[in-house]
């Protein structure tokens, strides 16, 4: 299908979101090359970033969809760009963690790298001004984002993308230590997998070496981030070659 980009309707830390000309359902999403850590507090620009998280992002779609996850994912244009359903996106982070690293792990005095004895999913407030705090599944439901039943199905179907995630990774030998999603509502209401998943939105160590392959790279000035982000993609490329 021939699709056309139309206006721009928001520009995020790492992507810029237009509309597509004569389609109402769908929207057209481009990469940027931005890093951002804190808040956007630590911003720095890296040629070619966009383009290996766009791939990976679209491996990892069409691998999620092949087993039963819904996405907003439709097709990718060119290097840079997804074509994606239009969904109402709820102002909910999802982050799933297997292994206890970063903040977590300081915050209650354990060493990072403890793994956990099952997953632990837990929910921030998606608001950019307020620093995306930290909220229960009571806050949630008291803030209107969604109904009880969403709040389980959400949670049900982060517990599925973390399964299928951590086989993915491990057949490259990666670690998925956590990781944090975006969903949203299509025009029927269903929940769907939606924003985008790489190593901007994952905590990924080499098995071998517990070597960071992330963007905790950039977080922590540990230099590499765009050498790590393509060994990344070469290792899914290598054993995923039916989803590229």
């Amino acid at each position: 299908m021939s699709w056309e980009k139309g206006e721009q309707l928001y520009e995020g830390k790492a992507k810029r979101i237009f509309s597509v000309k004569g389609k109402n359902d769908v929207l057209w999403q481009d990469f940027k090359d931005q890093l951002t850590a804190f808040n956007a507090q630590k911003v720095e620009q890296l040629s070619g970033k966009g383009l290996l998280n766009c791939k990976i992002t679209t491996l990892i779609f069409k691998y999620m969809q092949g087993n039963g996850v819904p996405t907003h994912f439709v097709e990718s244009i060119g290097e840079t760009a997804l074509i994606t359903k239009k969904l109402d996106m709820i102002a909910l982070e999802v982050v799933v963690r297997n292994v206890l690293a970063g903040s977590t792990a300081k915050k209650f005095g354990i060493e990072e790298g403890k793994p956990l004895e099952k997953p632990l999913v837990e929910f921030y407030y998606k608001n950019d001004s307020l620093g995306d705090p930290f909220m229960s599944d009571d806050q949630a439901l008291m803030l209107k984002l969604a109904s009880p039943k969403e709040i389980s199905d959400i949670k049900i179907l982060a517990l599925k993308v973390n399964d299928l995630l951590s086989e993915l990774f491990k057949a490259c030998d990666i670690r998925l230590v956590d990781f944090k999603i975006e969903i949203g509502r299509d025009a029927s209401g269903h929940i769907l997998l939606g924003d985008e998943i790489s190593p901007d939105s994952c905590r990924l160590w080499d098995m071998k070496t517990s070597e960071k392959m992330d963007k905790d790279r950039f977080r922590r000035d540990l230099g590499q981030v765009k050498e790590m982000y393509q060994e990344v993609w070469n290792r899914l490329q290598k054993n995923w070659s039916q989803y590229v």
